[in-house]
């Protein structure tokens, strides 16, 4: 059997994790069940989003100190129902939740993790092929644990529904936990003042690098994705300016972004933030300099001025809205 740790909002599975389920299936034996664990009040909910993707059982997790997230509790509650069910092994997505209660889940049962998966062949062991240092480097290892832990790289593998849909069944799974598990936890969550929608999330991105000039000079920039229905990203080196939110970094140390088209404003392409915008579908980069990096790994490229060309970009769309 194989494991799945899900990660949901209000019982709605994220992206990730479904991601996640496309490479559990495929590790899945002929007739191997696929599971899932899910915590919080709404996990149970789950069920009614993942027959599509194979899955035979959600595990929910209950206990009255869970309300929030606690990653050693968590881990501690995985380590107690693989005690239980006895998987092959476990995947999480590898969102920052996802890589933290893995890591911590082999620390409690002394097991190797093999993290940001995109790739694995089972011949006994596992032979996984991850990404290492933010995706720059592609790495071959062979992971061999009585219970093996992987992490699937965001937005590398797509969710995919299974041949077949199944009727998950929904167990709930009450561990035993001790103070000491819940010394760390989430003690509250805020909102965002920002609006609009999330770079993680957003199918049209438009980002700003250092050849955007300034903060006043992104109002092109915002106008372009508001009429793309999109959002605003930039550069580490607009954010180290100050010119923008480090919450809009893209890049290695920033946001990872999948849309379906990236537009790269005045942006170089230095390795650290052609991992965060390498999931584009596709990547539209306007720069003056036809020898940046960005310009020979994009899709499509305009040599020019972007305070020249975005306004009549805007234009166009307009007239053609």
């Amino acid at each position: 059997m194989i494991l799945g740790l899900l990660e949901h909002e209000s019982g709605v599975p994220v992206d990730t994790s479904l991601e996640a389920l496309t490479l559990a299936r495929d590790l899945a034996d002929d007739g191997e069940p696929v599971e899932v664990v899910a915590f919080g009040a709404e996990g149970g909910a789950v069920a009614d989003h993942l027959g599509e993707y194979g899955v035979d059982a959600v595990h929910h997790v209950t206990h009255d100190r869970l309300d929030s997230y606690a990653p050693d509790a968590w881990a501690e509650s995985v380590s107690q129902l693989v005690g239980a069910v006895d998987p092959d092994a476990v995947l999480a997505p590898g969102s920052d939740r996802g890589q933290e209660v893995l890591a911590r889940l082999g620390t409690a049962m002394d097991l190797p993790m093999a993290a940001n998966c995109v790739d694995v062949e089972e011949n006994g062991a596992y032979e996984v092929t991850r990404h290492r240092w933010g995706g720059s480097l592609i790495e071959k290892a062979r992971l061999d644990a009585p219970t093996k832990l992987l992490s699937v790289a965001a937005h590398e593998l797509p969710a995919e529904a299974a041949e077949e849909a199944t009727d998950p069944a929904v167990e709930t799974f009450e561990p035993a936990l001790e103070e000491e598990h819940l010394e760390v936890r989430v003690d509250r969550v805020e909102e965002s003042d920002e609006e609009g929608v999330p770079l993680g999330e957003a199918r049209v991105v438009v980002g700003g690098g250092r050849g955007v000039g300034g903060p006043e000079n992104y109002d092109q920039l915002e106008e372009l994705a508001d009429l793309l229905g999109g959002t605003v990203g930039a550069s580490r080196a607009a954010v180290n300016e100050g010119w923008r939110p480090h919450d809009d970094q893209i890049g290695l140390t920033g946001a990872k972004i999948s849309p379906d088209i990236y537009i790269a404003c005045g942006i170089s392409g230095a390795v650290q933030h052609m991992v965060g915008c390498k999931g584009s579908e596709n990547i539209l980069a306007i720069n003056t300099d036809p020898e940046a990096a960005i310009m020979q790994k994009g899709d499509y490229a305009v040599v020019g001025d972007l305070h020249e060309v975005v306004p009549e970009l805007n234009d166009a769309i307009r007239e053609r809205q």
